[in-house]
């Protein structure tokens, strides 16, 4: 990080911890727009396997953010890596949705089906891995 205009560490720590936070946002919001459910809504409610498919969710983009600012040399660098993550993830969950023709994914979840969710939480975490080992900035 060598180039990022912030000198003092913490508030380049500060400094990417809000961008990270606003980011995750986004895609939250992202995400609950392509689903059939209200994720905060379901979670109220009770819905485990909503809280275990949007818990799999943030980690995973949280996960490709670690990895966008530990290998970026900007704030900028480190925030398209992670939109690029964050849409690889996305991507992720159309696919998980494609190849189980047997069922919907997102009713089988908004209906607590748990073991959906769990899966999808796997999905996610697993993949914010292979994704977040793609990133290389330098």
């Amino acid at each position: 990080m060598e180039q990022l205009i912030i000198e003092n560490e913490y508030v380049r720590t500060l400094a990417l911890y809000s961008v990270s936070i606003l980011a995750l946002v986004v895609f939250l919001a992202i995400f609950e727009t392509v689903t059939s459910y209200r994720n905060w809504v379901e979670i109220k409610k009770g819905n485990v396997a909503v809280a275990m498919a949007t818990s799999g969710k943030i980690f995973g983009v949280a996960n490709i953010f670690r990895h966008s600012i530990q290998n970026a040399d900007s704030l900028l660098i480190m925030l398209m890596w992670g939109a690029i993550g964050f849409v690889l993830l996305l991507l992720s969950y159309f696919i998980f949705e494609f190849l189980m023709p047997s069922f919907k994914v997102d009713e089988e979840i908004k209906n607590d089906n748990r073991a959906v969710g769990l899966i999808s939480m796997i999905i996610s975490i697993g993949l914010s891995y292979v994704i977040g080992a793609g990133i290389h900035t330098r």
